[in-house]
């Protein structure tokens, strides 16, 4: 993992420790069926697969150049270790072209999960409340809901969409 400057307003960069070993993480963010218990309604079109494209829906944001649909295309992976998606705003007209970066390491019996969101443009003001937006629902909504599907898991009830989710905004 690159170390990202906390001042580099391009990317977002979360890390989090979860105490599920990294198999369990990883089909949390690729088995169809998990994602749509915790990520955006449209995830359970995703399929692992370089090249796949879906689409995820949220609200829209004012002021975000964001339409509410993302246009999500697999760029590579490398099974249980690296996730990396690129999100494009679905309706084309915004200036919306971003990297997501998911890579797992094994920390003990659990998991330190990095997320790197990039391609922010520091010069346009819609992005850069698209990025404050989203660098408070990666670190809080995002994390809170896969932690919690991951605890589903365990319990053997990884199924229902509203299971764990929040007010309808997707944290978003």
């Amino acid at each position: 993992m690159n170390p990202v400057p906390d001042d580099d307003l391009t990317t977002i960069r979360v890390d989090q420790f979860l105490p599920h070993p990294p198999a369990k993480v990883w089909r949390a963010l690729t088995e169809p069926e998990l994602l749509a218990g915790w990520q955006m309604p449209g995830s359970e079109d995703f399929r692992l697969e370089v090249g796949h494209r879906y689409t995820l829906t949220s609200v829209p944001r004012p002021n975000t150049d964001f339409s509410g649909s993302v246009d999500v295309r697999v760029l590579a992976f490398e099974p249980e270790r690296m996730l990396s998606v690129r999100w494009a705003d679905a309706d084309g007209s915004g200036s919306v072209h971003w990297t997501i970066t998911w890579t797992l390491e094994q920390e003990g019996r659990g998991t330190r999960l990095f997320l790197v969101h990039e391609g922010f443009d520091p010069d346009d003001p819609a992005q850069m409340m698209a990025r404050k937006i989203m660098d408070g629902g990666w670190r809080s909504h995002v994390m809170r809901a896969l932690g919690n599907a991951l605890d589903r898991m365990e319990r053997g009830s990884a199924h229902g969409r509203t299971a764990g989710r929040s007010t309808g905004n997707n944290g978003r």
